[in-house]
């Protein structure tokens, strides 16, 4: 009985936050991408960052692919959780 007691709050507390999907890889930022994005973390997520700013705004979502850390199984894990705006 206590186990269910305290697995509705270890949930909740994994989920506490909520990102509207799919997220603007031109506006989000790296704490944003790295919550949103399955496979990317905090690292891989201040690369984009990075990249963007040094690169200016991707154009197509396939642009990710030139951020060193991000490869075509992470797009595909994404599929429907990215934007380009």
């Amino acid at each position: 009985m206590w186990l269910l007691c305290a697995t509705p709050g270890m949930a909740a507390q994994k989920n506490q936050f909520f990102i509207p999907l799919p997220i603007n890889i031109n506006a989000s930022d790296a704490l944003t991408l790295s919550r949103a994005l399955v496979g990317v973390g905090p690292v891989k997520a201040e690369a984009i960052v990075q990249y963007r700013e040094r690169h200016g705004p991707f154009v197509t979502v396939e642009d990710l692919l030139q951020v060193k850390g991000i490869g075509k199984g992470t797009l595909r894990k994404n599929s429907g959780r990215i934007a380009v705006e």
